[in-house]
């Protein structure tokens, strides 16, 4: 009976390594990632908002034009997913801010959080993987 307890508990103790090796490796999935919200009132009762992550694990945002690019991809993404909710384009005629507006603005004040705290790659870092936006590629260059 002792021998059967003891397998059982080998068995566990490699089953709880196993799954806590593999645990930080998922968790770094979306470390470097930003999440943009839209949210705008003309879309069903059933849809309140749209959002989509916007990756920086390619960019070094210890440089201006990884900075600059990053938030190109969050000021872009911002106006798709409003686009998608109904929202006009153009600016905003009301007290409210727009959907577009209210979404770079916590998206870019996330953005500042992660620049002030990001450290410079190194000579060792290797880019992630390149993000794909969402959006057409035209948008781009379109809206620079």
């Amino acid at each position: 009976m002792t021998k059967l307890n003891f397998r059982k508990l080998c068995w566990l103790a490699a089953s709880l390594t196993f799954a806590g090796a593999s645990v930080p490796s998922l968790a770094q999935a979306g470390d470097e990632e930003i999440t943009v919200t839209g949210r705008y009132g003309r879309v069903p009762d059933s849809v309140q908002s749209l959002s989509q992550t916007v990756s920086y694990a390619d960019l070094d945002l210890s440089t201006d034009s990884g900075k600059r690019e990053f938030r190109h991809r969050l000021n872009l993404t911002a106006r798709y997913l409003c686009d998608k909710l109904g929202e006009p384009d153009g600016p905003s005629s009301s007290l409210v801010p727009s959907c577009r507006d209210a979404a770079v603005k916590d998206a870019m004040n996330r953005a500042g959080t992660v620049e002030a705290n990001f450290a410079p790659r190194g000579t060792a870092w290797a880019a992630g993987p390149a993000w794909r936006a969402p959006y057409p590629d035209t948008w781009g260059t379109t809206y620079p």
